[in-house]
């Protein structure tokens, strides 16, 4: 029997896929549990039109990632902190303070783990760091770390 899988499933196949199985196979486990369809005419529409819609989406993503990292290649970020002598910090700037920074003052909502911070930063000064805003767009934003 062919089916439409629903849901990635071991050994058989991930979603979307149309797949050979078993007739037993079918009506005693992926059918009752919602993992697959019957191939019919109308599911492979179904399937056809799912997979154009998801195509646009991603295309719009994309579109409204790279519109994000050209707005945050342009801004800089400054963090005021607490510093003692020769310009080291008292503590150290994460990224969850540079993304709180961030909404402060430009009103941008970015997740902290998309910014790349390879090590908390303990000093005073300007740094450029990397943003992942999607899987294959990245923007450099600049930070400038100044004491209080």
């Amino acid at each position: 029997m062919k089916v439409i899988l629903l849901e990635d499933v071991k050994s058989k196949g991930q979603k979307g896929e149309v797949v050979s199985v078993s007739d037993g196979y079918a009506r005693n486990y992926l059918l009752p549990h919602k993992l697959a369809v019957r191939a019919t005419s109308q599911g492979m529409n179904e399937l056809k039109n799912r997979q154009v819609a998801e195509e646009k989406r991603k295309e719009t993503e994309l579109e409204e990632a790279k519109k994000q990292a050209q707005t945050l290649s342009g801004l800089q970020v400054t963090v005021k902190v607490k510093s003692g002598e020769n310009g080291k910090l008292f503590g150290s700037v994460t990224n969850k303070e540079i993304a709180d920074t961030l909404k402060s003052q430009h009103h941008l909502n970015i997740d902290r783990k998309k910014i790349v911070l390879p090590e908390p930063i303990r000093n005073l000064g300007s740094f450029r760091l990397e943003v992942k805003v999607y899987p294959e767009v990245t923007a450099t934003l600049n930070v400038k770390v100044e004491e209080e």
